[in-house]
């Protein structure tokens, strides 16, 4: 009857364990979804703030952007540069485009990298 009780103390504690891993592992989980979702909203309100008068809301280009020749964000050349080259365009300028990086703060700049990414699926 020892062995029994024993077996099933040792059930239930491993159960108790595996129970306080699992909710340790997605509480951060669930708490940095939550965050991805505000930053997106910061990004999206900072590129509209600072890219898409050239740029447009889509990425494609507004009227005075095309007057420029600037590049579509939704395009393959741009969708394949990677984030730090993409950041470092945005933080130094390139060509007519100006520098953000004495107006943007550098987790600002990478929103609007992920926000550029997010474009891709709207065209």
């Amino acid at each position: 009857m020892s062995w029994d009780k024993n077996r099933h103390y040792v059930i239930c504690t491993s159960t108790i364990l595996m129970a306080l891993v699992v909710g340790l592992t997605l509480i951060p989980v669930t708490m940095a979804r939550a965050k991805g979702g505000q930053d997106s909203a910061a990004s999206k309100a900072t590129f509209r703030t600072k890219c898409a008068m050239c740029h447009g809301q889509d990425g494609g280009g507004s009227e005075v952007g095309k007057s420029m020749n600037v590049p579509d964000l939704r395009s393959q050349a741009v969708q394949k540069l990677p984030d730090a080259e993409l950041a470092q365009i945005i933080s130094n300028g390139k060509a007519g485009m100006p520098s953000f990086k004495n107006s943007l703060s550098e987790d600002q700049i990478h929103g609007v990298v992920t926000h550029i990414r997010s474009l891709v699926a709207k065209k």
